[in-house]
């Protein structure tokens, strides 16, 4: 079947708008072997499709080229939520990384490497932590954060699922939850208080973990090659 960009454009459900994680390339891709291997497509159209699954972008791009296959009317078990709290172990006590801002302005920003746990003080001032581009060494990252008269801004990629256990005594603790359909994603837990002060964690967009886009193209360049046959 040739698949144009307006069928894709006509087929693509509305909520499908999340980027593809490297598990679901896999998926879509093995699917498209198994319909080869079992005449259900032919070798151009498999080719056609596989350097489809290459480009998309998107969950729901990736679902368009299985949309006429039987697998992709398969009920299979979701992804599972991101837990509430960190693996028992996994974060150490002390800090990798403090950012303290006292009647002053603190940020953490760009290309840097997240520890797992950082610790963030504002006091009559602002904190700003953006993992957005940062290298993430460890699935579970935890900010601890610490606002009194001040406030602590925290930015994550869309990509990774955030978590929030904390509150605001006269001020606002506010995290955006967020869940990433791809189970090796990272995973931010952001804790603390705020005190007549402010602390907000929520993801920016159209900001990807880059390291997960890399072990995406690595993963769907070998898958790519193995379903060619080379």
């Amino acid at each position: 079947m040739d698949l144009s960009k307006q069928d894709l454009q006509k087929q693509e459900p509305a909520g499908s708008e999340l980027r593809a994680s490297d598990a679901e390339r896999d998926r879509i891709a093995d699917i498209l072997h198994d319909a080869l291997a079992e005449g259900r497509l032919t070798p151009d159209e498999h080719a056609e499709r596989v350097e489809g699954v290459l480009r998309a972008k998107t969950v729901g791009e990736l679902e368009v080229f299985i949309r006429d296959l039987p697998a992709a009317h398969r009920q299979g078990p979701g992804p599972a939520p991101a837990p509430q709290r960190p693996t028992a172990g996994a974060i150490p006590i002390e800090a990798d990384d403090n950012v303290v801002a006292v009647f002053s302005g603190a940020v953490r920003k760009g290309r840097w490497r997240a520890g797992r746990r950082i610790h963030a003080y504002a006091i009559f001032g602002s904190v700003e932590i953006d993992l957005s581009e940062a290298l993430f060494d460890h699935q579970q990252v935890v900010v601890k954060s610490f606002a009194i008269f001040g406030s602590v801004d925290i930015r994550v990629p869309e990509n990774v699922s955030l978590r929030g256990t904390g509150g605001g005594v006269l001020g606002s603790f506010e995290v955006a939850t967020l869940d990433s359909g791809d189970p090796q994603a990272p995973i931010v837990y952001v804790d603390g208080w705020a005190v007549l002060g402010s602390v907000e964690a929520r993801p920016k967009q159209g900001k990807v973990v880059a390291d997960i886009l890399d072990r995406v193209h690595r993963k769907v360049d070998r898958s790519l090659r193995k379903h060619l046959g080379h």
